[in-house]
Order: C-alpha cells, then sequence, then structure tokens
C-alpha cells in the first residue's frame, strides 16, 4: 500500500522509554517494560485475563494468587460473576488483556473500596489510562469510578496484534486524540498530550506494511491519558452506540471517525487544525486512511444495517455525555452521521 497522501510526516525524536509518577499511579512504559512487573506488582495479585493475553506474559500468572480466565460478554456482568469469586481477595487485581478486560479489573477494584487495579494492556485501547468504565451488576450508579494505579505498557505486548486489527485499535486511539482537545472539559496540558498522540500515529503508519508499534503504542497511552481527563462527546457516543448493532469497539472507530471528525471541525475549528498541523495533514485523511487499512471503511463493512440506524441514532440522542461537545448534536444530526459512515 501507498504511504499516506499529503504533506510529509516529519520524524522527531520522542522518548519511548520511561517511568512516570502521575499522581497516585505509576506508569511504566518501554520495550521491556514487563520486566519490572515483580517490582511493580508484587506478588499475591489476583490476575484477570484471556487466554491469548495469558500466552503473551505467563510469568504474570506464576506470581499470582489466582488467575481467572474472562471470555466474551459484556463488562458488567463479566465483573459482576467475577465479584463473588473474589470476595475474600482484598489485594491487588491486575488485568492483562485488552480495554474490557481492564474495565472489568477496574469495575471490579471500584465495587470493593479501596481496592486498586493494575493494567497490562495488549491492545491500543488505552483503557488502563482512564477511569472510564461500566460498573459490575448490581453496583451502584453512582459508586466512584477507578483507574488503574500501575500501568505496565509494553509495546511487545500492546502493540501485538496483527493488522488489521492493530489499525482498528489505532484508530480508537486516534478517536480518543481528536475529541479530547475540543471537549468543555479540555485543557493545555491533555491537549499537548492527544497532539503529540497525532503525530505519532501519523508517522507509525506513513509506511502501514510496516507500522512503528512503538510509537502506536504510546500514542495510545498518551491519547487515553487526554480522554481521562477530558471525557469525550460526540464521536465516542457515536461509535459506542454501534455495539447495540453488534460492531466490535474498534471497528466502529474507524468506520465513524472520518464522518465524525468533520462535525467536531465545524464546531472547534482551530483544535482540528491544530491536529491537522501535528499528522501533517487534515485528521480526517489519516482517519480515513485506518478504516481502510482496517477493512472498515462503512458501517455496512462490519456488519451494521441500514434498517439499525434510526434506531441507533435515537439510542445516541439519549446519551448524556453528548452535552460535553457544544452544540450537542440532534437526533438527526446524529442519524445524517450514521448515514453518511454507512
Amino acid at each position: 500500500m501507498a504511504p499516506l497522501a499529503g504533506r510529509r510526516v516529519p520524524s522527531r525524536a520522542v522518548r519511548r522509554d520511561f517511568r512516570w509518577n502521575d499522581g497516585e499511579r505509576v506508569v511504566r512504559f518501554g520495550r521491556g517494560a514487563l520486566d519490572d512487573a515483580p517490582d511493580l506488582l508484587g506478588e499475591g495479585y489476583a490476575l484477570v485475563t484471556t487466554e491469548r493475553a495469558l500466552s503473551q506474559a505467563p510469568g504474570l500468572a506464576e506470581r499470582a494468587l489466582a488467575v481467572h480466565t474472562v471470555g466474551a460478554g459484556a463488562v458488567e456482568d463479566l465483573a459482576g460473576d467475577l465479584l463473588e469469586t473474589l470476595r475474600d481477595h482484598d489485594g491487588l487485581v491486575v488485568a492483562l488483556g485488552g480495554g474490557r478486560v481492564i474495565d472489568v479489573a477496574k469495575a471490579i477494584a471500584a465495587a470493593r473500596r479501596g481496592r486498586r487495579a493494575a493494567a497490562v494492556p495488549t491492545t491500543l485501547s488505552a483503557a488502563e489510562m482512564t477511569w472510564l468504565h461500566r460498573h459490575a451488576r448490581g453496583v451502584r450508579a453512582d459508586t466512584p469510578h477507578v483507574r488503574p494505579a500501575i500501568v505496565i505498557n509494553d509495546p511487545a505486548l500492546s502493540g501485538s496484534q496483527p493488522a488489521p486489527a492493530l489499525f482498528a485499535s489505532a484508530a480508537n486511539s486516534l478517536g480518543h486524540a481528536v475529541e479530547a482537545p475540543v471537549t468543555t472539559l479540555a485543557s493545555p496540558v491533555p491537549t499537548l498530550a492527544a497532539t503529540e498522540a497525532v503525530a505519532l500515529t501519523a508517522r507509525a503508519v506513513a509506511e502501514p506494511e510496516a507500522p512503528d508499534r512503538d510509537a502506536l503504542a504510546l500514542a495510545a497511552l498518551l491519547s487515553g491519558y487526554a480522554i481521562d481527563a477530558a471525557w469525550y462527546g460526540l464521536h465516542h457516543v457515536c461509535s459506542q452506540t454501534l455495539r447495540l448493532a453488534g460492531a466490535a469497539h474498534g471497528d466502529a472507530n474507524a468506520a465513524m471517525l472520518p464522518h465524525t471528525a468533520l462535525a467536531l471541525r465545524e464546531r472547534a475549528p482551530d483544535a482540528l487544525a491544530a491536529l491537522d498541523d501535528a499528522a501533517a495533514m487534515p485528521v480526517e485523511l489519516l482517519a480515513s486512511r485506518l478504516a481502510a487499512l482496517a477493512g472498515a471503511e462503512r458501517l455496512r463493512d462490519i456488519g451494521v444495517t441500514e434498517h439499525a440506524l434510526p434506531g441507533l441514532a435515537g439510542a445516541a440522542a439519549a446519551r448524556r455525555e453528548l452535552e460535553l461537545t457544544p452544540p450537542p448534536p440532534s437526533e438527526a444530526e446524529l442519524l445524517e452521521l450514521y448515514r453518511s459512515a454507512w
């Protein structure tokens, strides 16, 4: 596949191996970061994972008090099922896996006040950096959310997905970076992180046959930091609602971002122009390229039927998070966005 069209993406040195003490959490990033797991996690933790993820880091199971593998299902149900199993465990809950697994660990920690979570991601979901998660079944909606207190992000794991899943996951990461600077909670430092994430993503996929997986991993971590602070609005509501139609989260982000980015540009042209400069191309172009690489250029490509679009628009319009993207889109605008992506 040919390199990305548009202005040449500039190259610059960015540190890719670091320990970041960020308030109550420690973030360890870099190739070989997993080697620091014994010191950071200790022993006797409960490990929540999948069979695939466990095969990538079997050493984490050796130091765990118990290992719990989760299958398919909703976060609230998976976490609810594990709560009873872990009722006598008051130690660290470690997630090894993608965003769904990490959200399960966060939900368990939130349900047991005072319990901490840790995350070792195996995708670019950035869930390890955020407090955003669904609560376990039966937990009060006003229960405080939890973000991992320890993050070990080793690109050998977090950037390990095969194409096209890697590019769908990168589209999810890019969606975080594009949306964070335009919410009503946006502020300078998270916006700087989002801008760097856009630049890293553009450079990482300039030669898609050999993507820079370390750069994509760092971009996801930074975009996760940005969305953790700024929350989300129009784009993520549109993408998340597509799960009602059976669409995978990464694919949903990939298919929607070229269209939602245009809607965000209408609302915040200066913010999007700054991201264009970082990417050395319009962010819609970068988003479209990721969608093509992910095989998710249209909603119909990922199993969403045209008949489902009005219902999806109605469900999305009911989400309060839309208020964070002023002016909030109407149900008619949301339907038009879905139709344009279909």
